[in-house]
């Protein structure tokens, strides 16, 4: 194994007097994969969890076990979660890691919501839903796209403020499902039909590939005066979403679209003393 550095590290004109051979011979040494430390492991494996969990949806869809397959999806979304904020506190974030997660969030919360809600409400229209259910999985995989493709630019106006640009994969697949937290919560088969779920979900598609200012969780900076109450009111929502799950994720869809406007208005403000 200690011969590819020697190879690598050698002199330009010692590798001229070696030849064109050993230049062949060089090549698949330049190009070989180290591998993945221990380290990036850990993270790339919660990543694969989420995979796992989000595709685990729709099984549980299939079998028309509606709750679990909603559940699985967002068990993913807390696993998406955590695994770029540990790969950061490793010091293990790598582009494999960086597109391992972005072809990951494409399937469970692209592809995963758009079948379970076909399957509940939509193939019902099989035709218009199909087409909302494709728009929602093809706006979520552009989404992706568009940031991966930023990931080296340096200007980026709303991250430099604080913002993030459209609603983010995780959060598109939690508010593509307030109708079926409505009807789990209320029984009402009204939130069930596919003329409400096939244009809201074409709605929070576009949202998903809007060029708008959106709230970053990562810039909330809560005062030091009032951090008490925000660990009480994180407590009491854990405590809420274990009493009443499905009225708590209808809460917290109704509190994230009313937050849209106020970062708009607020994004302008800044904007404009910058």
């Amino acid at each position: 194994m200690s011969a590819a550095p020697d190879k690598t590290s050698a002199e330009p004109e010692e590798r001229a007097r070696l030849g064109p051979k050993a230049a062949e011979d060089e090549r698949p040494l330049l190009g070989r994969s180290r591998g993945l430390s221990l380290r990036a492991m850990v993270p790339n494996a919660i990543t694969a969890a989420a995979l796992c969990s989000g595709l685990t949806g729709i099984r549980f869809a299939i079998s028309e076990n509606w709750g679990a397959a909603v559940v699985a999806i967002i068990l993913a979304g807390l696993l998406d979660g955590i695994d770029g904020r540990i790969a950061r506190a490793l010091n293990a974030q790598s582009r494999f890691g960086a597109e391992l997660d972005s072809l990951a969030d494409s399937l469970s919360f692209g592809t995963a919501p758009a079948i379970v809600l076909y399957l509940w409400s939509l193939s019902v229209e099989p035709r218009l839903g199909w087409f909302a259910a494709l728009a929602f999985a093809i706006c979520c995989a552009l989404r992706l796209a568009r940031f991966n493709a930023q990931i080296d630019v340096e200007h980026q106006p709303h991250k430099s403020l604080g913002f993030l640009t459209g609603v983010p994969a995780p959060l598109g697949a939690g508010l593509a499902f307030a109708p079926f937290y409505l009807w789990m919560a209320t029984g009402l088969e009204e939130f069930r039909q596919p003329l409400l779920v096939g244009p809201w979900l074409v709605a929070i598609a576009l949202l998903m590939i809007s060029n708008m200012a959106t709230p970053s969780w990562a810039s909330l900076r809560p005062r030091r005066g009032i951090r008490l109450e925000v660990l009480a009111f994180v407590g009491l929502l854990f405590a809420a979403l274990l009493v009443e799950p499905w009225w708590t994720l209808s809460a917290i869809c109704v509190g994230y679209l009313l937050l849209l406007p106020y970062t708009l208005v607020r994004y302008a403000r800044i904007k404009r003393r910058g």
